[in-house]
């Protein structure tokens, strides 16, 4: 063997001695601090491919995707209640009251099950506002609660100042709210329900034409199929859509 042969064994072996003794102590002390970034787990980066953005939109006002306001209320266990809680979690929000006659009980209806179908899942919520607050009291609002089956534990009912709930309604989310002696129950308001992300965002699928369809109808039934003004149910595609956030 010539010398020429030997010195270049003689530098990969300088080459790969420098290596160990400057990167070697590194890397073993990453790994025992459990330091090593997720992508250097090829499971870890797995799971990190399933969570992926979905094809809902965001819901646009003034060039700016739409938030949830900030609010504060009490709710069915006499705990106050904020946005902030709701923060990590995809929930559904409602307007309605407890004395309501009319689309309140096919609402909560849909909303039970909706909570049956998503059981397995800590971070799905509901956030019901009444919009009769002198009458429906976190007392209230707990036998309302056991009555329809409500166990969700991120399920709040929640009452509070009136002018504050309705500000909420009609300015916050755009979802109709009103006080109206000439109605049965005395109060109006919207049958929809906005579905929200776990950072807050109002979110919805777009429709045939590419628009936002906003707001998720909560009275019809998916046993109904269609109600009498020819209008077609979206519990089944709220389901759906939920499904997708808490992918995300």
């Amino acid at each position: 063997m010539n010398k020429k042969t030997n010195y270049s064994y003689i530098g990969i072996a300088f080459i790969i001695l420098v290596f160990g003794i400057l990167f070697i102590p590194k890397i073993v002390d990453r790994i025992s601090n459990g330091d090593v970034i997720r992508n250097e787990s090829r499971s870890d980066y797995a799971n990190d491919k399933k969570a992926t953005v979905s094809d809902l939109v965001f819901i646009e006002n003034n060039g700016e995707n739409r938030k949830v306001p900030n609010f504060s209320f009490t709710n069915q266990d006499g705990n106050t209640i904020t946005n902030n809680d709701y923060l990590g979690k995809v929930y559904i929000v409602e307007f309605f009251f407890t004395t309501c006659p009319t689309i309140c009980p096919r609402m909560n209806l849909n909303l039970v099950q909706i909570q049956d179908t998503f059981k397995n899942f800590e971070n799905f919520g509901v956030a019901s506002f009444t919009i009769n607050p002198e009458y429906d009291t976190p007392e209230v609002l707990k036998e309302y609660a056991e009555k329809y089956g409500i166990t969700n534990p991120n399920w709040h009912l929640l009452t509070g100042d009136k002018r504050t709930i309705y500000d909420l309604a009609n300015a916050g989310f755009y979802i109709y709210a009103a006080e109206n002696e000439d109605v049965l129950g005395g109060f109006e308001h919207s049958g929809n329900f906005a579905l929200i992300d776990k950072n807050g965002f109002i979110r919805s699928r777009k429709d045939e034409f590419g628009n936002p369809i906003i707001y998720y109808k909560g009275i019809i039934t998916e046993d109904e199929k269609v109600n009498d003004e020819g209008e077609t149910q979206e519990i089944s595609i709220l389901k759906e859509d939920i499904a997708k956030l808490l992918k995300e």
